[in-house]
């Protein structure tokens, strides 16, 4: 019977954050390295949310059971499974039944948007997405071949070399996004995580249907990042199949023209959207998210 109370009184609580606040609580995903409670990175997030709309409720995942695990979970643990801890999480918190607005950061934007296509209820309302990898990565960060790098290249190659290998790929979270252009069906045949929310293999139908829940799907892209190689991948842009030096952009890859994700319905009915700010990666200001990012959830 207590239970059933607490239950109740959550669950009004939740009601009128999204009815008298006029705003939808908040989930934020962290990048590599970083936790969900940082002061100085999500926890910042987190307040300037809290404070210019009227206290709503922000939930800033965790993997694990304090910050050390969680920041640990972004280099060693199975992408996978993080995906589904955090879905049963949101389903346990009464707080984010009505639904909820997402915010991803780095390689938090694609783990949220496995959540999206995997886990539809709650539902999604807006997705902003800071230089994510959608499409993944093919060099290490802060070091791009194509800049003339010989030792870039090495490294890259080295990589590939071991990226797919099934314990790596079951342990290294990096890994699990790491999309060899060179050698593609290497890619769609190794990686456990990428290359199925990308629907390079088998075309999920389900996937897609959840996806466009989304009510909007914002992708954000920093044109100084060195970090995210290619940078073109926060917006589902990469290099052209079976080379590393041109790029091919969303709406000339095989994801859009079939529409495998329900991408080009999205841009169609106007709700997939193209940002782009000067800076390397993640680097804004606190007025720049305001002015930016914050109208999105709204």
């Amino acid at each position: 019977m207590l239970t059933s109370k607490i239950t109740f009184v959550l669950a009004a609580i939740a009601a009128i954050n999204t009815g008298v606040n006029g705003f939808l609580p908040v989930v934020l995903w962290h990048g590599m390295g970083d936790s969900c409670c940082n002061p100085f990175s999500m926890g910042r997030i987190k307040s300037m949310i809290e404070e210019n709309h009227n206290d709503t409720y922000v939930y800033s995942v965790m993997i694990g059971d304090n910050v050390i695990q969680d920041t640990e979970s972004g280099f060693f643990k199975n992408v996978n499974d993080q995906v589904e801890e955090v879905c049963n999480e949101i389903n346990a918190d009464p707080m984010l039944a009505g639904g909820f607005h997402a915010i991803g950061f780095s390689q938090g934007s694609q783990f949220l948007r496995a959540l999206a296509q995997r886990c539809p209820s709650p539902t999604m309302g807006n997705f902003v997405s800071l230089a994510g990898q959608h499409q993944g990565v093919f060099g290490f960060p802060g070091c791009d071949p194509n800049n003339g790098n010989v030792i870039c290249e090495d490294v890259r190659v080295f990589l590939s070399k071991y990226a797919y290998n099934e314990t790596i790929q079951d342990h290294l979270v990096q890994a699990e996004y790491w999309h060899d252009s060179l050698n593609e069906q290497a890619y769609r045949e190794g990686s456990i995580f990428l290359a199925d929310i990308n629907q390079e293999n088998v075309v999920n139908e389900t996937y897609r249907t959840n996806m466009l829940q989304v009510d909007n799907f914002v992708l954000v892209k920093f044109l100084n990042d060195t970090t995210v190689i290619p940078n073109e991948s926060a917006w589902f842009g990469f290099y052209t199949p079976g080379q590393d030096v041109e790029i091919q952009t969303l709406q000339d890859s095989i994801l859009y023209t079939e529409d495998r994700l329900g991408l080009r319905q999205m841009e169609t009915e106007g709700r997939l959207h193209f940002l782009s700010t000067y800076g390397g990666h993640l680097q804004f200001s606190d007025q720049w998210f305001l002015d930016n990012i914050l109208p999105w959830l709204t």
